[in-house]
Formats: C-alpha cells, structure tokens, sequence
C-alpha cells in the first residue's frame, strides 16, 4: 500500500517542524523517483508530500508508447488524489493540495523498452539501441486542489552512438541501468553514449520542467512565489 510521506521527513528532518506559509498551497509528487525529486528542486519546488502510486504499469496490447506513458501518467495522478481523500478523511492534515505525476518510455518504432531490473534486459536494450534513433516519451499529469487534471506528453528524439563491446560491458558493470527506462541514465554515464538529442533533456531524465511550471502556473500555483524562500 502507498504510504504519504513528508518530503522533509524523507531528507531526515523532522517534518512537524517545517514551516509553510499560508499561501501556499501543498504539492504532491507522486512518485519515489529520486531524479523526479530532484528536477523539482532544481527549480525551487519542494514537494510537501512523496506519494508514489502503485499502479499496473503492465502496457496494453497494441498499445502505442506516446498513448501508454499518458494513460500511466494520470492513473498515477488519479490515483494519489484518491489516496489523499482518503487521508483527508482519517484527519491526515493533507490540505489542497496539486499534484504532479510523470511516466517516462523508451520506444524503438512502437516497440516499448522495459525498465530494465536485471542485467540481460538492460544488454537487450543497448544492443536495440546501438548506433540508431530511439524516441523518449515523458507525460506529465498535474492535479489541481478542484480537481481538474491536465496532461502532456513530451517526445525526445535521441540517437546513440555504435557501442562497442567493452563500453556495453563497464555499463552493466557500473549497475547505473537498474530500474531505468531502456535500461539507461542520460544523466549518469549513459550520457556519453548519446551522439545527437533533439527536445527536453530534463524529460529524458524524467520530468519535462518547462511544461511542469506551465502546467502548474495554469492551475494556479505559485511557482515564482516559491523562489523567493518566504
């Protein structure tokens, strides 16, 4: 089961003791992704609560990687906003609050990569990826405190370089793939593979941030508000 968790209480400090202003409204991110965490922070937005929402992210047959990144996307969304009605209900102080989830996919053509967790899917992926054009899909779900939801879905095209064989093998050593879509990190050691990149690199990382303030200040939200550490 998902559990709420204060974004301070995570980092180690006691959340009871952080102070938010009036003003401002709670974000949620539902997500344990720790590059999703700290996209966020790059850009002066803290989560007040990390709600990872366990959904089946089992793709649908037939089902293309622009539509499936979506759907998982706001099921993530949808499904976070369930839970903080829940706890509004058991007395958890949880407020307004606008949550943001976000679903990344790998694509060769309408071939969706897995998430590679052990070490024969993430050599399958870079073998596929060797040397050709691949597609990054990231969407994006953003929830407002009223509940309207809105999306978006950001496509990267990238193209690796020809890896050769001992290139592919300190990778898997390195264990960096782990639990990544297409079994690599653009932002760890993966980025030295990629010859050309056309769209938003935070996307590929994990979460597009210029959509992710658009979104936002869309609904309302203080982004700029938040710069100034009131």
């Amino acid at each position: 089961m998902s559990e709420i968790v204060s974004s301070q209480a995570q980092d180690g400090g006691p959340a009871e003791n952080a102070v938010r202003p009036s003003w401002r409204p709670q974000l949620v991110l539902a997500s344990a992704s720790p590059r999703r965490l700290a996209l966020l922070e790059q850009i002066g937005l803290t989560p007040d609560i990390l709600l990872p929402a366990e959904i089946d992210e089992t793709p649908r047959r037939g089902e293309k990687p622009r539509d499936y990144a979506r759907r998982v996307a706001i099921d993530k969304a949808e499904t976070a906003r369930t839970l903080l009605k829940a706890s509004e209900g058991k007395g958890e102080a949880v407020g307004n609050a606008y949550i943001v989830a976000a679903d990344t996919v790998v694509a060769v053509g309408r071939r969706i990569l897995p998430k590679a967790e052990i070490a024969e899917e993430a050599e399958q992926c870079l073998r596929l990826l060797s040397g050709r054009a691949h597609r990054v899909y990231t969407a994006l779900a953003v929830v407002s405190p009223h509940g309207r939801l809105r999306d978006r879905v950001v496509e990267t095209r990238l193209r690796f370089k020809n890896l050769a064989r001992d290139e592919m093998d300190g990778y898997l050593a390195s264990g960096e793939w782990r639990g990544k879509a297409g079994g690599y990190a653009i932002q760890g050691l993966a980025g030295s593979f990629v010859v050309k990149l056309v769209g938003s690199y935070s996307a590929v990382v994990g979460l597009p941030l210029y959509e992710t303030v658009s979104l936002l200040m869309g609904e309302g939200f203080p982004v700029h508000g938040h710069w100034l550490n009131l």
